[in-house]
């Protein structure tokens, strides 16, 4: 009898063989725009392909990205406006590749999906419908301009429905959404600084999150909508006089940023890295055991041109290279089910160096 079984078994599978499902093979040598060293990246994908694309970021279910954009094929303003595009580079539903969010006037930055799928946005349309001017130094400095006219506005994933959410005297800008739908943490001069607020979707109270003296900004929660990452400088001495000096004027220098972590509340605040340069665009993995941010630190000696994403424990330990291409990589952001990562490069499959900023979307390894 039990041959018979197994006769029956063999027959079966030499018959229907075709629909056994079979492991593909991953193949390192057709990943054209992995480079080596970036073991926990593969099927690396371009979506953008000109111009200065930047902070993609998921929708909730997955399936989208909303980034900013000033490739002129898309954006004739000339300076950034929010887009939208599916994260497996198909079309949208109306046949376009990718759908412009924003009103198409102003300058705009940092938009993320709420739960509901409409999409908060920075933008500074209402005060002016040309784009500010954008200093890139002064007295040598290279420096990031705060414009004061930036306000966070919400509309629906087609551009409908635009109203105002946070307004008010002053810069409020780089909002991000809680993954359990009750918050939004943001940077404002509302109190004098550039501090991290907190904003409660459901009543609209607003919370202080930060006090120091110093640039707190590009805030994001952790998966369990427990804890908040963000960048922030502490300049003493001369440099907290330069610093307030340049904030008179909008203006900011990105020199020496590193990554912090506290609760929801701002409580418990923890330094997570104490490196020279720029380290920045920090994001939870999705363990929220570590962060993932992006860091000049390792190219001081060559003037810190070279931005890579790193990976870090909590504590501080644990410091690992996760891209390796040799130019600027930033803004990582997990998908929300930590399957797949989203991040802005200046990479190309030929290896040319490139001043072109794109987004790509990789399979995460652990």
């Amino acid at each position: 009898m039990n041959r018979l079984i197994l006769i029956i078994i063999l027959f079966s599978l030499i018959l229907f063989g075709c629909n056994v499902k079979q492991e593909t093979v991953y193949k390192p040598e057709t990943d054209s725009l992995r480079f080596e060293g970036e073991k926990h990246l593969r099927n690396i994908k371009q979506l953008t392909f000109g111009g200065n694309n930047a902070e993609a970021y998921w929708s909730f279910d997955n399936k989208q990205l909303v980034f900013q954009s000033d490739w002129n094929e898309i954006n004739s303003q000339g300076c950034d406006q929010i887009f939208i595009m599916n994260a497996d580079g198909t079309d949208l539903r109306a046949g376009e590749k990718y759908r412009m969010i924003s009103t198409g006037t102003g300058r705009t930055t940092c938009a993320y999906f709420l739960k509901d799928g409409r999409i908060v946005f920075g933008s500074t349309h209402e005060a002016d419908a040309e784009c500010p001017n954008t200093p890139m130094f002064v007295e040598g400095r290279y420096v990031w301009a705060i414009y004061d006219t930036y306000d966070i506005y919400v509309a629906d994933a087609n551009g409908d429905n635009l109203s105002l959410l946070i307004g008010g005297e002053g810069y409020d800008a780089e909002a991000t959404v809680s993954p359990d739908g009750k918050y939004i943490i943001f940077t404002s001069t509302r109190s004098g600084d550039l501090e991290l607020w907190r904003y409660e979707i459901e009543t609209g109270e607003y919370l202080q999150l930060t006090d120091e003296l110093g640039y707190d900004g590009g805030a994001f929660f952790s998966f369990d909508s427990k804890k908040i990452v963000w960048r922030a400088s502490r300049p003493q001495g001369e440099e907290a006089e330069s610093y307030k000096e340049l904030l008179k004027q909008g203006l900011v220098e990105p020199k020496a940023l590193n990554i912090f972590v506290a609760d929801i509340d701002g409580k418990n605040v923890t330094q997570v890295t104490d490196l020279p340069g720029a380290n920045w665009a920090p994001f939870f993995h999705p363990s929220d055991k570590k962060v993932l941010f992006s860091s000049n630190h390792h190219s001081m000696e060559q003037g810190g041109r070279l931005f890579d994403i790193f990976m870090i424990n909590l504590d501080g330990t644990g410091l690992e290279q996760i891209t390796h291409s040799g130019t600027f990589d930033a803004f990582p952001m997990f998908s929300f089910d930590g399957k797949k990562l989203v991040f802005a490069s200046n990479r190309r499959v030929d290896r040319q160096p490139s001043r072109e900023t794109n987004v790509f979307v990789a399979d995460w390894v652990e």
